[in-house]
């Protein structure tokens, strides 16, 4: 029996819990016989709320519920790690494997255990982080104590688990991400007109998508938006689609302190469905991110049949491959100069759409799964 913690599915599951998600839906579709297992969040573990998120109910069968919230398991790992293997394992009935999505897994005896990390922005880039996630470190280091076998989700995220945390690069699987969006969805949100602005007026825009935070390098976008208002004089709008994450301030900052500041909209929380039609209609999808795991606005700004403007560090070579221009997130006027090239030649431009479409179609979660097994299998 294998079993895969579900713990970061909520009701709107993005990042790790989308990954998570589609993980275990594509394992049930394969038939393999996979379990998950659910903890409860705190304030609703303390109200007697056991009830799993909405997009995982109808799995309700194949679900263990965890007895406690994160919180208290994870003092449970420090204080009292012998509970895992003594209560936990028996009742979770000796899986062969047990794999860990939420930068834990338990220390059982009889199971082996696999742990994925996404990145290890916590030990390269500590300033991009705050406390909280700092002390992902420990846990990590402490977990990887037991761990048989860690899933990333790129080779520049291994290179980095190797050499920033010490693991034997054989003991290190790689298993690439994909879209939210199935082809299917993106001929669907495409054709659905029946949607507010920007759809229905002639503004121009530029378009990020992800969580508003440091790492993700939005200052260096918003001057390179400043230089190309100032000096190529472009009719563009930017537009800004993400949660608020943390050390966000400097960057409202900027963007009251630009004098196109009129011309930058963020928009906090946005439909899956609308931000489909904001990828679909952008100029350009920009995203100077210093660093990723993987990178997924890439790959869905080139199903949508956006042009990508993007890093050339970490990860995000390998999700765009030749389809996007590749810019020193570095230097925000490299940034300008290869967004107005993009904007500027409607040749060139046409030419990224066509290679960005054939380069989304070679991700698929059904591929993320299969390949999930076969780290399994190599522990079997």
């Amino acid at each position: 029996m294998l079993i895969v913690d579900v713990t970061p599915v909520d009701g709107r599951p993005s990042g790790v819990g989308l990954y998570v998600c589609h993980l275990v839906r594509e394992l049930w579709g394969l038939g393999c016989g996979v379990r998950g297992v659910y903890q409860p969040g705190m304030r609703g573990w303390l109200r007697g709320r056991r009830e799993l998120p909405g997009v995982l109910r109808e799995f309700n069968d194949r679900i263990h519920h965890f007895p406690c919230p994160v919180r208290i398991s994870n003092l449970l790992l420090d204080c009292w790690p012998q509970f895992f293997a003594t209560y936990l394992e028996p009742k979770l009935g000796y899986p062969e494997i047990f794999h860990g999505t939420n930068y834990t897994v338990f220390p059982f005896k009889q199971s082996r255990q696999v742990l994925t990390l996404y990145d290890v922005t916590f030990a390269r880039y500590p300033q991009y982080v705050n406390q909280v996630v700092q002390q992902y470190e420990r846990r990590v280091r402490q977990c990887l104590g037991w761990t048989d076998l860690v899933i990333t989700i790129s080779d520049s995220s291994k290179r980095d688990i190797v050499r920033y945390l010490g693991v034997d690069p054989d003991r290190v699987w790689v298993t690439p991400l994909a879209s939210r969006y199935t082809s299917a969805d993106v001929q669907t949100l495409i054709r659905n007109t029946d949607l507010p602005a920007p759809f229905n007026h002639p503004t121009p825009y530029l378009l990020f998508v992800s969580t508003i935070e440091p790492r993700k390098n939005v200052i260096s976008l918003i001057r390179a938006f400043n230089y190309l208002k100032e000096h190529h004089h472009i009719p563009h709008q930017l537009v800004l689609i993400g949660r608020k994450g943390w050390l966000y301030e400097p960057i409202f900052e900027a963007i009251e302190r630009s004098p196109y500041r009129e011309d930058i909209h963020h928009l906090n929380y946005v439909s899956d469905q609308l931000v489909a039609q904001y990828y679909h209609h952008a100029d350009a999808v920009v995203y100077p991110s210093h660093y990723e795991g993987f990178g997924l606005p890439v790959l869905e700004a080139m199903m949508f049949g956006a042009p990508v403007i993007t890093s050339n560090t970490s990860s995000l070579p390998e999700v765009a491959g030749d389809a996007a221009v590749m810019i020193n997130p570095d230097d925000p006027l490299e940034l300008a100069e290869g967004i107005f090239n993009v904007i500027d030649d409607r040749t060139f431009r046409q030419d990224l759409i066509q290679r960005g479409r054939v380069q989304a179609a070679q991700f698929s979660w059904r591929q993320t799964a299969q390949e999930t097994l076969k780290a399994y299998q190599s522990l079997l």
